[in-house]
């Protein structure tokens, strides 16, 4: 069964860690260059892929003791807010594109530069460390999907148009300050 209120959480937290993320600025040139639909069936793919990996990986830490697995999880989401605060601009990201436009050609880009850009990212990180918080990994895989689906395609289809209304630093802060308050509860729960 889904739990409505943990897949929510999980879609805020993650949707909002990579909304400033490298990867949604590279959606947003394939988006440029190449049809929208095969970049993003591409990069949904491999989305998919990590968050797989990261709710089986958060699923292993759900059997230590509950008080460990709180302060683990508090000390992550604590390293991951920490991470957003004093994360510097990196600019555009360069893609090297397909030489035609295919949709294999244009979907396996799309895929292999996400799957190669987010492994180990913090939004995985974040994915495995909520699936061992809340031990339901089928509302986090859920939400952790959705959310960087969304993204996906926000930049690949409208990432500009959001960045000139919505300040990159005020989506970071944002989601830096939701990390470090689900850090310090993590962190209560483990000490009472």
């Amino acid at each position: 069964m889904i739990s409505i209120s943990v897949t929510a959480l999980v879609f805020g937290v993650v949707f909002l860690a990579e909304l400033p993320d490298k990867t949604a600025l590279a959606g947003l040139v394939l988006g440029t260059r190449y049809r929208a639909s095969y970049v993003f069936v591409g990069v949904a793919a491999a989305f998919a892929v990590h968050v797989v990996l990261a709710v089986a990986a958060g699923s292993v830490l759900t059997l230590l003791p509950q008080q460990l697995v709180h302060a683990l999880t508090g000390v992550l989401f604590l390293g991951g807010a920490a991470m957003l605060l004093m994360k510097k601009d990196d600019g555009d990201e360069q893609v090297k594109a397909p030489k035609d436009q295919s949709f294999w050609r244009v979907s396996g880009a799309g895929f292999m530069l996400i799957l190669v850009a987010e492994f180990g990212d913090l939004t995985q990180i974040m994915t495995a460390n909520m699936a061992a918080r809340y031990d339901d990994p089928l509302s986090v895989g859920l939400g952790a999907v959705l959310a960087l689906w969304a993204v996906a395609g926000l930049g690949i289809v409208g990432g500009k148009a959001l960045m000139k209304r919505v300040p990159l630093v005020l989506i970071t802060k944002i989601a830096a300050m939701l990390m470090l308050a689900l850090g310090v509860w993590s962190l209560y729960e483990a000490i009472a």
